[in-house]
């Protein structure tokens, strides 16, 4: 479970009224389920127009779906909430939905499924959309009842969201630059992949690998540096990357830039650049998802009939990341018996499965997990998109949110990733950079 403390000061006086949320009636119809998603029209019509049929056959329950645009969902969520006008069940990404979960904004899943069916979804996935609500009481002096004697904190798991669908990202490889450098295989953790890039600089004049230190852009060095054991908050939400694992974090990235061992354009250019260079042949290795070689197929079909899919490159810890797509469940829903039973039904292992097939996504329920892989080998050939779903699949039992929920999560990526850029070019020493970011953090 995310460390992320969440807390709300609550006094007796509002205990005594029951904390009943009492207000204006949210205005819903409860004769049927609003369902918003985010972007998924109208690639998927077909697909919803089936499933939400088949619910409201056995629920006698329409539902009424509706799509809103990635860059409007945040905004229209938050003004709907605030009105009480929200949606019954509702797509979102843990790490917003977390956000809103401190204004009490979620039904506690905790509270109303079993753990039995909790169960049923990837364990990691699960914790995904768990967060951990701190209570601080107080309580007024018996001699002062405007004053406090004392405080009590209580904290609680909070789980707002159903895991839904999932993606990851895979090492897709050009096996030709990799047999040219003299590597029989694509390296596997951060310490592979520096003697991976040396070898291939060395042997072929060309770099094994892009990542962007563009602090607007990927997350993926971020996220690096949590795959090599480091925590970047703590409970407090204060820095707690100035330590061995991340000064020897930053000291990877800084070492390999400044044995040109890295484009010199990875402080200005973004993802975009790394496809770029990849499907010119230019590079060794890209992390992107599966899907992306039906793109390099189509842009440039000689790589693509040397390239190959791997598990995506991780750190002594293991871990791989994922992005996890959720269902939440507005707390002024007036029907959430029936927004839980539709948000149930829409991840079950039958519809997740179905809907990983027809958007290829992965699904994030266990039993989904397995038929998606046994369905997969058990084709006769397999493409190397296939593969490389297979692949993505099979590395899901490592894989999770690397990055805890936080508020200002982008102004993180950018202390960081300006004091590394520092660090690289030779304006601050590693030790400085990490304490300049860990200040320029705590101070925000």
């Amino acid at each position: 479970m995310k460390k992320l403390k969440i807390t709300r000061w609550l006094s007796t006086s509002l205990l005594v009224g029951g904390l009943c949320g009492c207000g204006a009636a949210p205005v819903s119809n409860s004769e049927e389920i609003e369902f918003w998603t985010m972007q998924l029209q109208p690639q998927f019509n077909s697909y919803f127009e089936q499933i939400n049929n088949a619910f409201t056959q056995d629920q006698a329950m329409p539902v009424r779906w509706i799509d809103i645009p990635w860059s409007a969902m945040e905004s229209k969520i938050l003004t709907a909430i605030s009105a009480k006008t929200a949606p019954d069940v509702v797509n979102l990404n843990p790490n917003f939905a977390s956000q809103l979960a401190s204004r009490n904004a979620w039904l506690d899943l905790d509270e109303v499924i079993t753990p039995e069916a909790q169960q049923t979804y990837l364990p990691k996935i699960w914790q995904a959309s768990s967060i951990e609500v701190c209570q601080t009481r107080a309580f007024p002096s018996s001699g002062n009842p405007s004053g406090v004697a004392r405080q009590e904190n209580n904290c609680e798991p909070f789980t707002f969201g159903l895991p839904w669908y999932l993606t990851t990202r895979v090492t897709i490889y050009n096996q030709k630059i990799l047999q040219e450098a003299g590597l029989k295989q694509p390296p596997q953790n951060y310490q592979e992949l520096a003697v991976a890039a040396k070898q291939v600089k060395n042997q072929t004049g060309k770099y094994a690998f892009f990542v962007t230190f563009a602090p607007g852009d990927s997350g993926e060095v971020l996220e690096s540096m949590v795959q090599m054991g480091v925590t970047l908050v703590d409970e407090e939400g204060k820095a707690a990357f100035d330590t061995p694992e991340g000064r020897a974090a930053f000291r990877y990235w800084v070492d390999l830039y400044q044995d040109k061992l890295l484009p010199p354009e990875v402080l200005t250019q973004g993802h975009r650049y790394a496809v770029e260079l990849y499907q010119a042949g230019e590079t060794a290795l890209l992390s992107s998802g599966a899907e992306f070689l039906n793109a390099i197929a189509t842009n440039a079909p000689t790589i693509a009939e040397v390239s190959a899919a791997a598990p995506q490159i991780t750190g002594k810890t293991g871990k791989k990341n994922v992005a996890v797509m959720n269902l939440a469940i507005p707390r002024d829903t007036d029907q959430p018996e029936k927004a839980l039973d539709y948000a149930l039904f829409v991840t079950n292992t039958a519809n997740q499965l179905a809907f990983a097939k027809e958007a290829n996504v992965l699904p994030s329920t266990t039993a989904a997990v397995n038929q998606y892989i046994k369905q997969l080998e058990q084709q006769e050939s397999i493409t190397p998109v296939e593969q490389a779903r297979k692949v993505s699949a099979m590395q899901l039992k490592d894989a999770e949110v690397l990055i805890p929920a936080m508020d200002n999560l982008q102004v993180l990526q950018k202390v960081i990733y300006e004091n590394l850029q520092s660090a690289m070019l030779g304006e601050k020493t590693v030790e400085q950079a990490v304490q300049d970011a860990a200040t320029a953090w705590n101070s925000q």
